[in-house]
């Protein structure tokens, strides 16, 4: 219903490619706290309770009358797990790389801003695998609103709003990537808006990165690996992704104790999410801690429905909105902002 503000997401500047963006004895830390500290969760597993919380978060309507369920959604097989949250980086051997001086200058000047604090640091690690789903937004927060307090779902869908940029925070990141298969496993994005040309960043993907606004372009990953593999059986929500117990660099996704697919380290795609939040001045940093102008989840849910009443949206007002499956699936419509219909080819490795 409001396609016309998918032209409102262009981030700050346009993302700056970097390379090298980890030491290689930095990337070695890295990929053995991921092989010691697994097995990891589909992201969609990590972040979402149900299938609605998912299209609230991307794009698309549900038929009236049909419960969602997560064959329907399809499960993409990407996982994740995090690394650091706000000030405390969960493992200390990769300290110098979350409290990174090199990343808040990249981000300081992407921003225009004097002051930087890192935030998130998390990856995603997949072997063969699909498009990553339609192109989509990261996860912003807000002052008073974070991934600690409200859920992402809830999240998306104030920014996709437009209603709450007042509260909005500037947030950076670095994104970078680590891939040495052959076929596809780079980054699409539309930096001049979903109806711009998409820039593409293509393998080869080792230590290469972008300093970047994600929460405000539209982006996705690019298919990658072996078209035949990309899809492996029997995938289901509680599926996970760790290391192959007999293949000393290689990988596994697991279901109830039974492996699906094993993954060679050649078809290992690995990403590597960085992120800061930004602070323009000295006066921006103390409202955000000094709480002076906070939202909070009770007034963003009154003023989203509140908006939907005025644009005439019919529906039942529900007594547990940050649960009710109804009310999430309908501000999915209603909050349906569309994206980017110009999407680049898969790289299949197959002749034309």
């Amino acid at each position: 219903m409001l396609r016309d503000l998918a032209e409102n997401f262009r981030p700050v500047a346009r993302p700056q490619l970097i390379e090298n963006a980890y030491s290689e004895d930095q990337h070695q830390r890295l990929l053995q706290t991921v092989r010691g500290n697994g097995p990891w969760p589909l992201i969609l597993a990590e972040n979402f309770s149900s299938p609605e919380e998912v299209i609230a978060t991307t794009s698309g309507e549900i038929p009236e009358g049909v419960e969602l369920t997560w064959e329907m959604i399809g499960l993409n097989p990407v996982f994740r797990g995090y690394l650091a949250r706000g000030g405390t980086c969960f493992y200390p051997e990769l300290e110098d790389c979350y409290y990174n001086s090199r990343f808040l200058e990249l981000v300081r000047n992407y921003w225009d801003c004097k002051y930087a604090e890192p935030e998130t640091f998390l990856f995603n690690i997949q072997g063969p695998t699909p498009i990553g789903g339609p192109p989509h937004l990261d996860g912003t927060v807000f002052r008073g609103m974070t991934m600690e307090n409200t859920p992402l779902w809830l999240l998306l869908t104030m920014a996709k709003s437009c209603l709450f940029r007042h509260w909005q925070a500037k947030k950076g990141q670095v994104i970078a990537w680590y891939y040495q298969g052959n076929i596809g496993g780079g980054f699409n994005c539309w930096p001049d808006g979903p109806s711009g040309e998409p820039m593409q960043i293509n393998a080869p993907m080792w230590g290469r990165a972008v300093v970047v606004e994600n929460e405000r372009m539209f982006h996705h990953g690019q298919a990658c690996g072996p078209v035949a593999e990309r899809q492996p059986k029997g995938l289901d929500i509680s599926s996970t992704f760790g290391a192959d117990p007999r293949d000393p660099s290689g990988w596994q996704i697991e279901t109830f104790g039974e492996v699906n697919q094993r993954i060679p380290a050649q078809e290992m795609r690995f990403l590597v999410h960085w992120g800061a939040r930004l602070f323009r001045d000295m006066d921006e940093l103390r409202t955000t801690y000094d709480h002076s102008d906070d939202i909070h989840a009770e007034m963003a849910l009154n003023m989203l429905i509140d908006d939907m009443h005025k644009r005439g949206v019919s529906f039942d007002e529900p007594s547990d909105p940050m649960h009710d499956r109804k009310f999430i699936a309908l501000l999915s419509q209603v909050y349906d902002i569309g994206g980017p219909a110009n999407i680049p080819a898969d790289a299949t490795g197959e002749a034309a």
